[in-house]
């Protein structure tokens, strides 16, 4: 029986950003490959940036979640997302890695969802001391993050937190990038161009199912009223100030910022009562799509300094609810290219609400065109990004690594083999020197690490 360990600091029940992605992933691994699949993940709090009420108070958790077990490890939660807090939350997710990893026989292979950085030193410390293959996937780019995120501080732990990306992705067996603007970067730091595979994320939602009318109804969105909605994470990245000043620009058209996020109640104090900007709260998973569907525009926004780090979660989403997509972001950076390729939306450049409000009332005033650019979204996640497709494309990154083991001679360990590991030998009481100092560099770097705003 394949032993697979996946480390992702975000894990269900997060329905938002990474999560969602890892434990698709985990859950398909176990049920499909017949895989006995353990992850190694913290405790729910994205996107609220808040630990979930079931977790809070707790060290440590172990669950089974559809037939994975969960090994989960509590860190801090910043509120306030700076260069400082974001190092402090990184810290504590490798701290209390090293101490208690998961008890478990020896893995056939590691994988990661990087980020966090901190969960790809974990994944690629328990690689080496099993000998086993190291597979992260990259969905952010920490040491571009650190460069672009316009934080105070950001500029100098670039460097630092590029250095630990880079020794990390080094080390892996192989690495799977979810866009191709993200191919570049990777392999500048170092890594074999042959050992990168795409794996993009796939549509995790249901396509909605019930009248627009009906939904719109229910929200107290009228007809005839032009909404746009943002759903997803408020954080520093987005830059959703743009969508404020947008709202106080367009009296007509009311504007939806769905989500929670470390920046929201800045937002809200922004705002100051504007009566077409609305703030809701995350939908919940059977509503979500039918609350994307029921807007007008889909908004996507980023700070102009965001270019080629990060490719927002939420498009996949957005792709399957057949509405187009205004996106106001950097015209050469790895979201703009994602929406022009599938063809569902426009480009409008960063942090210009003018821009946004042009966009939208031009959409608003050209329905047919509106109708066109939301029907290819859906067109292009039947031919791209697909779930059945998403997960094929990481099962194959894992059987690859897995198999070129196999090809060098060293069979995965059978069942009974693993039990015994687990009854004589356990995790963690292995720890050579060059390791422990290897670990301690990778801790004071990422001590200098930036803040994320996330998805």
């Amino acid at each position: 029986m394949l032993r697979v360990l996946l480390v992702s600091t975000n894990y269900a029940p997060e329905e938002a950003g990474i999560g969602p992605y890892a434990t698709q992933a985990a859950e398909h691994w176990a049920a499909e490959l017949g895989a006995e699949v353990h992850v190694l993940a913290g405790m729910p709090h994205y996107p609220q940036w808040r630990t979930a009420a079931a977790y809070r108070g707790r060290w440590r958790a172990e669950e089974v979640r559809a037939g994975v077990r969960v090994h989960r490890r509590l860190h801090t939660v910043p509120r306030r997302q700076t260069a400082l807090t974001r190092a402090l939350y990184e810290a504590s997710i490798l701290g209390h890695g090293l101490v208690a990893p998961p008890r478990m026989g020896r893995p056939d292979v590691v994988a990661a969802q990087l980020p966090s950085l901190a969960g790809g030193v974990l994944a690629a410390r328990l690689a080496r001391r099993y000998g086993v293959p190291f597979v992260p996937v990259v969905q952010d780019l920490m040491g571009a993050a650190a460069a672009q995120s316009g934080i105070a501080g950001g500029g100098r732990a670039a460097a630092a937190a590029a250095a630990v990306e880079g020794r990390v992705l080094r080390s892996a067996a192989l690495i799977g990038v979810i866009h191709e603007t993200f191919r570049e970067r990777v392999v500048a730091m170092g890594v074999d161009e042959d050992r990168i595979r795409l794996v993009p994320n796939w549509s995790h939602v249901a396509r909605p199912s019930r009248p627009r009318a009906e939904t719109r109804a229910r929200l107290g969105w009228r007809d005839g009223q032009t909404v746009v909605l943002h759903s997803g994470n408020m954080g520093f990245k987005q830059g959703l100030e743009v969508l404020v000043a947008a709202a106080r620009q367009a009296p007509d058209v009311r504007v939806v910022l769905m989500g929670d996020g470390n920046q929201r109640d800045a937002l809200r104090e922004l705002a100051g009562g504007l009566p077409n900007l609305d703030f809701l709260p995350p939908a919940a998973g059977d509503d979500f799509p039918e609350v994307l569907a029921a807007a007008d525009v889909l908004a996507v926004a980023q700070r102009a300094s965001v270019q080629d780090m990060s490719v927002p979660s939420k498009l996949t989403s957005y792709f399957a609810a057949g509405r187009p997509v205004v996106a106001s972001v950097a015209a050469d950076g790895g979201t703009a290219a994602e929406v022009l390729r599938s063809g569902a939306g426009v480009i409008v450049p960063p942090e210009d609400p003018g821009a946004v409000v042009a966009a939208v009332r031009e959409l608003a005033g050209e329905p047919s065109r509106a109708d066109d650019l939301g029907a290819a979204g859906p067109r292009y996640v039947d031919a791209e990004l697909s779930r059945e497709a998403g997960l094929a494309r990481v099962t194959a990154l894992l059987e690859e690594a897995v198999g070129e083991v196999v090809h060098r001679g060293r069979q995965p360990r059978s069942p009974r083999a693993h039990t015994e590991r687990t009854n004589t030998e356990r995790p963690g009481t292995e720890r050579p020197n060059a390791e422990r100092t290897n670990e301690a560099g990778a801790g004071e770097r990422l001590a200098r690490m930036p803040a994320k705003g996330g998805q």
